[in-house]
């Protein structure tokens, strides 16, 4: 990640910030900024390797950033890490949900098992995370701020009708929450990103990477600190009377163009 944008050194401070998803991606480059701005982390994902390697390279002295090996759609282990984030930093003020999976297929493709497995992860992992969270730090302290990263899927998702459908039901959460839960002083809102430059991308073949870059209006792929930027932003005071809102960041491709070669797909 550059460092061509940055936040002030305690527009964060104080804040403990969750991401999901916290060791590699997106989630490290928002990471990254939170840590920088003076926030205190709680790193969760499912592999417990990955997490430390990310929490020793943001925070050598264990002080301010933390791991919990978790998997988001098991709901008791996330009621317990919640409960266990608070017995270590007292309060959370930030939920970053970006941990999700999915894979490019024809519909016609995509088994049972395989259409279940994504809509898990994607959506009852999110709303594992925002239940556990809100009702045990969130809502009784009158005071958070929840970020989910979904997709672009605002013309449908041809090609990834999985996570479209479980994209979705984030995207409709999110506005749903808003209005329900801004009386306990709860502002949720999501980012949309299209294809960017992470490590996820080496599990999609090089034709669909090019035809996707191709599609955008912009004709690249974005760049990891092109969406963490507005994901803090949302998180920030800046965004105090922001509620309830998808923001696409994908260079204008949920506005033209096909993003999967569906006829080719194996």
């Amino acid at each position: 990640m550059t460092n061509a944008f940055h936040f002030s050194p305690d527009m964060f401070a104080g804040q403990v910030v969750i991401i999901t998803g916290g060791g590699t991606g997106l989630g490290y480059g928002a990471a990254e900024i939170f840590f920088n701005s003076g926030a205190q982390l709680a790193l969760l994902g499912r592999r417990e390797e990955v997490l430390s390697k990310a929490a020793l390279a943001l925070d050598p002295t264990g002080e301010r950033v933390r791991f919990w090996p978790c998997d988001t759609r098991d709901a008791q282990r996330v009621s317990e890490v919640v409960e266990s984030i608070l017995a270590s930093f007292g309060h959370i003020d930030v939920l970053v949900n970006n941990a999700g999976g999915q894979f490019p297929a024809p519909a016609e493709n995509i088994s049972p098992r395989g259409f279940e497995a994504v809509v898990r992860n994607n959506l009852l992992g999110t709303w594992n995370m925002i239940h556990a969270v809100a009702n045990q730090a969130m809502i009784p302290a009158h005071h958070g701020v929840i970020v989910n990263v979904i997709a672009n899927m605002a013309r449908g998702f041809p090609g990834m009708v999985h996570t479209g459908a479980a994209r979705a039901g984030v995207d409709n959460i999110t506005k749903t929450l808003a209005t329900e839960w801004a009386r306990f002083g709860i502002r949720i809102n999501a980012i949309a990103p299209g294809v960017i430059k992470t490590e996820a991308l080496s599990r999609y073949p090089e034709g669909i990477l090019t035809l996707a870059e191709g599609a955008s209006p912009m004709k690249r792929l974005g760049e990891v600190q092109e969406v963490v930027v507005p994901l803090c932003f949302f998180a920030s005071p800046w965004a105090s009377f922001i509620t309830g809102q998808t923001l696409y960041v994908d260079g204008g491709g949920n506005l033209s163009g096909d993003l999967w070669p569906i006829g080719g797909m194996p």
